[in-house]
């Protein structure tokens, strides 16, 4: 069974890694081929190879049911034909509203689609909905308040699923398919009365709508008792689940410290609720006998105790919105309970391992999520360090506190310990202060924090108010303390992601160092974390450089790689008031390749596109010198690094790589004519033979100074299109003086500037450059060498959710 499951998880995983899904022939052959493993694995003659026989026969059930699975999902596309057009639908709000900036964002099931030019069309029957009052802030409307489970008509304008594509960086479609959202788009305003946007039924009653609605209310409780205060966020996370009204400062804190799990409904606090509910129901069984009820011969103490717990995990894992660790607890604290409501001993190891198939079952993604690894790692773990192994009794109630606070102890270790490489595989680094943070935040939010926070929610006032304001109280004062230890130097350890034998070599040795007392030279585990512990980041070697351009949207960001400098041109858009390019693109990138340095920092224009993760990135890496065309009294000017001016003329070289600004002219600075997109810093980056020109958003005005002025500096192999393709760029005379190669568009996908525009477009056509989109190939890199070489990550890093 167990190894049925554990085969079932790595076909699933083995899916998700796949181009292209398997035909409905392939997938019948490999159910023959199940039937057989199957047949053999019963055979006698077979028996010392039945545990392989059911890996290997539960590993192609788990490929075949994740393949079926993904073709269910994929089914439900919108047509590209659909995409832009407005489509009037009726449906129910089916969750939790996220309120941003001049808006809320929301997912909503469709029930009903109104005749577009005379035709029902068809579309997903969830959608992920933004509803903004204006995309211009200056004559910004308020939208209506919104609630989980109302019905609603809406006229939307639609696209299919798509994000940034960037390597090391989140997959927001694979997400989107995970959760069977087919379409994302915006609510449009009001155009004809029969079309009005308008709330059709105050409430539809359903399963989910109940949960969501329920899950409202809470948050609505805690957000009103808690107004303003800085941790409000963190106590609506630890009630029900949903963590966006954290900062992104505190995340970093959070993640620095390694208690980033206990923000949020983790395994430790359901299975804290659930043994409290059951021991309070066990208690009050057990002594109803003394009352007229007797309720232990109706149904033994031992029974009910379970059945409360497991109903009190089930209705806190549908509070916390059922994410992986929730689902891990919750299942196997199911397991436990029927075993105990049948009066059956279960091993630990199967307990895990049901829990492990069920969540995969249910969610064939799952796998591919860092919170399942680090969810059933801690406690296999945990397993692996206690289970079986033999402890000294305790006699008193004084050694049994020692003894208690020992293992504890131990416990924690281990975990730090064995969890080490999976962090370090998947984030590329691991919290040094984690061990002294948990031992006081495990307690604290676990123990005191939570059950105040989830009485608080519930109890009426002023009780509620008494428990979450001492909640929080706890919360700001753990905070504190973190943000201390987060500020040591040596607080977290980072390194780039290692290789696949890296990891291998260091999880073989940390289960060498974790083995029973009497194992053979524990220590020497530890030099099988030698390759992890000496990796370095990956460099060109002498003559080449790579050039990373970034999928970040509708912007522009650049990496330039030397041997021994990196140079960032540009950093991408603002996306929220927390998030831009910076954050979500460009840092998670430099963290996993170990890069913490960078020579240099280029900021082309003020435009929020090429500038506005800026900010984001000075304060995360270590920048020695900062460039621009940006105004003196800018925010990113006064933000800490020596700064220069963008002016043709300037020079350096690195590592055999010649840099040339070939514009904004000194005195452009003098005059106030210039729009932001004329002074863009021009640059060129020549190595050897080969060349790449990196114009910023320069205009037609600008193309043709360049091309009288410097016509013969502006030969590239590699162009990136000024100002993203517009209409105002490109000309002609421009793109025959440089005579590219390539051409990169870097812009996002159905972008309302529409570009590049189409004219432009098949400019670079017509004059035989081949072009690369970013919205098409996701981030694109290219490698100066002998050679040049370009490649793309959605072609290198294939998956079949891609261009669907």
């Amino acid at each position: 069974m167990r190894s049925a499951i554990l085969g079932f998880v790595i076909g699933a995983a083995w899916l998700q890694t796949r181009a292209t899904l398997p035909q409905y022939f392939t997938i019948l052959l490999l159910l023959i081929a199940a039937c057989v493993l199957i047949a053999l694995a019963r055979h006698s003659i077979l028996q010392k190879l039945k545990p392989p026989l059911f890996v290997l026969f539960g590993a192609i059930l788990g490929f075949i049911w994740a393949a079926l699975f993904a073709q269910y999902y994929l089914s439900h596309e919108l047509a590209k034909d659909l995409e832009g057009k407005d489509i009037t639908v009726i449906g129910t709000i089916s969750s939790l509203p996220n309120y941003v900036e001049r808006g809320v964002r929301f997912n909503f099931a469709v029930e009903e689609v109104l005749p577009l030019e005379g035709v029902v069309p068809t579309i997903p029957g969830k959608l992920a909905l933004s509803w903004y009052s204006s995309f211009n802030p200056a004559d910004a409307t308020p939208i209506s308040e919104i609630h989980a489970g109302e019905r609603w008509q809406l006229t939307l304008r639609l696209k299919r699923p798509h994000g940034n594509a960037n390597p090391y960086g989140f997959d927001y479609e694979r997400w989107l398919l995970e959760q069977n959202i087919r379409a994302t788009g915006y609510v449009r305003p009001d155009q004809k009365a029969e079309l009005k946007n308008q709330r059709l039924s105050p409430f539809v009653f359903s399963f989910n709508n109940v949960v969501e609605r329920s899950r409202g209310w809470l948050r609505q409780r805690i957000e009103r008792t808690l107004d303003g205060k800085p941790y409000a966020g963190v106590i609506v996370a630890l009630v029900v689940g949903d963590q966006r009204a954290i900062s992104q400062s505190d995340w970093a804190v959070f993640n620095r410290t390694g208690v980033s799990h206990l923000i949020s409904i983790s395994g430790l606090h359901i299975t804290m609720i659930a043994a409290m509910f059951a021991g309070l129901v066990f208690a009050l069984w057990r002594r109803s006998f003394f009352t007229l009820a007797r309720l232990p011969l109706l149904l033994p103490a031992q029974k009910a105790a379970a059945l409360a717990g497991g109903l009190a995990a089930l209705v806190y894992v549908l509070l916390a919105g059922s994410g992986v660790p929730a689902q891990r607890t919750l299942y196997m604290l199911t397991v436990v309970a029927l075993a105990l409501w049948y009066g059956r001993i279960t091993s630990v190891s199967y307990v895990l391992c049901v829990a492990l198939g069920v969540v995969v079952v249910l969610d064939p993604w799952a796998v591919l999520g860092p919170g399942f690894w680090l969810s059933f790692g801690a406690v296999a773990v945990i397993m692996y360090v206690s289970v079986g192994r033999a402890r000294a009794p305790a006699q008193s109630a004084q050694s049994r506190w020692r003894v208690a606070l020992k293992n504890a102890g131990l416990t924690q270790y281990a975990v730090t310990i064995g969890l080490v490489p999976f962090t370090v595989l998947l984030f590329g680094q691991a919290s040094l202060v984690s061990p002294i943070a948990n031992a006081v935040a495990i307690p604290l939010v676990s123990f005191f924090v939570t059950p105040l926070a989830l009485a608080g929610s519930v109890l009426p006032a002023p009780l509620s108010g008494w428990c979450l304001e001492f909640a929080h109280f706890l919360i700001r004062e753990l905070a504190q303390l973190l943000g201390w230890m987060s500020g040591w130097q040596l607080a977290v350890w980072t390194v780039p992601i290692p290789a696949w034998w890296m990891f291998a070599l260091a999880l073989s040795g940390t289960v060498w160092m974790l083995a029973p007392r009497g194992w053979p030279a524990r220590y020497l585990g530890a030099f099988a974390w030698l390759p992890l512990l000496l990796n370095t980041a990956a460099h060109p070697r002498a003559g080449e450089m790579w050039v990373t351009a970034f999928d970040v949207g509708q912007g522009m960001a650049l990496l330039v790689e030397t041997e021994k400098h990196r140079l960032l041109y540009d950093t991408g858009p603002v996306y929220a008031p927390e998030s831009d390019g910076g954050n979500r693109v460009i840092l998670p990138y430099l963290h996993a390749r170990g890069i913490n340095r960078l020579d240099g920092v280029m900021i082309s224009h003020s435009d929020n596109d090429h500038s506005g993760g800026a900010l984001s990135i000075l304060k995360e890496v270590e920048v020695a010198q900062l460039s621009s065309s940006l105004p003196l009294d800018h925010p990113i000017v006064n933000s800490g690094p020596p700064h220069q001016r963008c002016a043709a003329g300037q020079t350096w070289e690195w590592d055999g790589a010649r840099f040339e600004v070939l514009h904004p002219s000194t005195d452009s600075y003098e005059s106030s004519k210039w729009k932001p997109n004329a002074r863009s810093c021009t640059l060129k980056i020549t190595l050897g033979e080969h060349a790449i020109l990196l114009p910023g958003d320069i205009e037609a005005r600008q193309e043709a100074e360049l091309v009288a002025n410097q016509a013969d500096m502006l030969r590239a192999d590699i162009l990136l299109a000024p100002h993203h393709g517009s209409g105002t760029s490109s000309t002609e005379p421009f793109l025959r003086a440089v005579d590219p190669q390539f051409a990169v568009f870097q812009v996002g996908y159905r972008n309302r500037y529409r570009h590049p525009k189409q004219e432009v477009y098949d400019r670079y056509g017509a004059l035989g450059i081949s072009r690369l989109r970013s919205d098409d190939t996701g981030a694109i890199s290219l490698h100066f060498g002998q050679q040049l070489q370009v490649s793309d990550y959605r072609s290198e890093h294939a998956r079949y959710w891609y261009g669907r």
